[in-house]
């Protein structure tokens, strides 16, 4: 490590041990199929090495020493020694790459935060607005957000200039059509696409499908507030003034009923109907080791896999068995009683303690707002953990889909605790809560 502070002779001197090590290696290798000449030079020239480096000799003679040595390696050293570059290149990725999946599997993992089910404690992906009539962040701002926040820029621009109105669905949310994308232009994955039109023109914008903060851009762009925008879809229902519409869902051709909702803006062609920031959500390290030692214990983030957890939730639209990882906060282990009296959770008939945030959500502090009943802990009911079993709440209960809505996750499936979020470099940078 401090090699660079090291002097000549020193250098020197450890150049010379590397030399020795791969004689050694290609007289071990090679001694059964050199000829004798060749292997008797190869001993002697490696012996006169290791007598050089044991005799200390000046750093001059020793170099004379090691381009001698490295003359006979040359002649004796076959597929082992002189390799080309392409070689030590691909030899170096290999043993990288094993050595990246040993401590991936035994000891420390990479995970991103997809959802903001853990929110504030953890954030997952958020939208950042910016205002479609202000000016554009330049070049050097996007590219310091782009690093520092992971923050992607999205964009609907107007194909013409004319009244914008946007596909939702009955409940009043934007309709998410599955499609099927890519990450980083490379990994296959299924992105969300939202639908605008400008007079009459379709636009369209795809995220990732574990984006939830894209209604909230579009209220706060046309509406301003979560009420107004009640208030304008109650009225414009009342008065008919909501086109109802058909519209293709997914890539098998699908259709689906849709409302088309005027937004009450006129855009020009070639400005944005909608620009966001979209910021990466945190990405943690999660210790894989402690959880082979000991229990993991109530309060502690928790890191599983879904593989068997028995539930439709978990399943695709094909039926298939969603394989995925989860982060929530346990709050019961085998043999525990729990019970939702909102803000708090009650285990064994105990308020539940262990962590800071079931402490501020029980006071609804800051931007925790507290646990809410739903269906395993609806109002008034209790669950027991049976043996090998643990179950996870998310710290954002009002939206979170935890093991209320699907049940135990088994102990085999657990994988282990967050320790520290390395990326984005904000003010949550640092120790896991």
């Amino acid at each position: 490590m401090f090699g660079f502070f090291a002097s000549p002779e020193k250098k020197m001197r450890d150049n010379a041990a590397n030399w020795i090590e791969l004689a050694e290696k290609i007289y071990h290798f090679r001694r059964d199929v050199l000829p004798h000449d060749q292997l008797s030079r190869l001993v002697q020239q490696t012996a006169a090495l290791k007598q050089g480096v044991k005799q200390r000799v000046e750093t001059a003679k020793l170099k004379l020493i090691i381009e001698e040595t490295e003359a006979v390696l040359r002649e004796t050293g076959g597929t082992l020694y002189p390799r080309g570059s392409l070689v030590e290149n691909i030899e170096f990725f290999v043993v990288a790459a094993i050595v990246i999946l040993g401590i991936r599997t035994y000891f420390v993992q990479p995970f991103k935060i997809p959802t903001n089910s853990m929110w504030p404690s953890y954030y997952g992906m958020t939208g950042e607005n910016i205002p479609s009539d202000g000016p554009s962040p330049s070049f050097v701002q996007r590219a310091f957000r782009l690093v520092a926040f992971g923050a992607q820029r999205k964009e609907v621009i107007a194909p013409r200039s004319g009244e914008v109105s946007a596909l939702f669905t009955e409940s009043g949310t934007m309709l998410a059509a599955p499609r099927n994308g890519r990450n980083w232009f490379v990994f296959p994955a299924t992105m969300s696409e939202y639908t605008f039109f400008v007079d009459g023109q379709p636009a369209t914008v795809r995220v990732p499908v574990d984006f939830h903060d894209f209604d909230r851009m579009v209220i706060e762009t046309y509406f301003g507030t979560q009420a107004k925008f009640e208030s304008e879809w109650n009225r414009l229902f009342k008065e008919r003034g909501l086109e109802s519409t058909t519209a293709k869902y997914d890539e098998a051709g699908h259709m689906v009923r849709a409302i088309r909702m005027p937004l009450g803006k006129v855009a020009k062609s070639g400005e944005p109907v909608l620009r966001f920031d979209l910021l990466t959500g945190d990405q943690l390290l999660v210790d894989r080791m402690s959880y082979h030692f000991v229990r993991p214990s109530v309060g502690q983030g928790f890191v599983f896999r879904t593989d068997n957890i028995r539930s439709e939730m978990m399943r695709d639209r094909a039926g298939q068995q969603i394989v995925s990882y989860y982060i929530k906060r346990l709050v019961g282990t085998p043999g525990d009683t729990l019970e939702v009296r909102p803000p708090q959770i009650f285990r064994n008939e105990k308020p539940i303690t262990g962590a800071s945030a079931f402490e501020a959500n029980a006071q609804r502090s800051g931007k925790y707002t507290g646990y809410v009943n739903a269906y395993l802990l609806g109002s008034g009911k209790t669950v027991t953990v049976p043996p090998r079993s643990y179950f996870a709440m998310g710290d954002n209960s009002s939206n979170s889909q935890d093991s209320r809505y699907w049940g135990f996750v088994p102990s085999k499936d657990v994988v282990g605790r967050p320790i520290f979020i390395y990326y984005p470099f904000t003010k949550r940078w640092g120790a896991a809560k």
